[in-house]
């Protein structure tokens, strides 16, 4: 028993010692931390649409917590989180077909999907304060 290899002794798994980040590898990791941050997101819009059923007094108290500059951020950061993530499940689709398989393409898509993403959550906050 004394003759077995100790733990140090072990190679690791390559991990990031190996392996450089890719963009594709940030978007899988973007991907599964946006559906993380929707979990969140549930919560608020069940809060929001508990609070119209319990009355006037408790709505204005959950919109003043929504409408405040804190608030407001939390739901800009879901808005973009919903979206991130619709288009990463976009992108994912994509690949289930067999296309854009190939090293420019999948960058290309990551690519499409950050300011894809971030350009949608801008036009639906634009469109949000334009119809208010």
């Amino acid at each position: 028993m004394s003759d077995a290899p100790s733990k140090a002794e072990r190679p690791l798994s390559p991990h990031l010692q190996i392996y450089k980040p890719s963009i594709t590898m940030v978007m899988s990791v973007a991907h599964r931390v946006t559906g993380a941050a929707l979990y969140f997101g549930t919560f608020l819009m069940a809060w929001w649409l508990m609070s119209l059923a319990g009355g006037e007094h408790y709505y204005e108290f959950t919109r003043a917590v929504f409408g405040s500059w804190i608030g407001r951020l939390v739901l800009f950061g879901y808005t973009w989180a919903l979206i991130h993530h619709m288009l990463g499940g976009i992108r994912h689709f994509i690949w289930d077909t067999g296309a854009q398989f190939e090293r420019a393409e999948r960058d290309r898509l990551a690519v499409l999907t950050i300011a894809g993403s971030v350009a949608l959550t801008l036009l639906v906050w634009i469109i949000g304060y334009a119809v208010r």
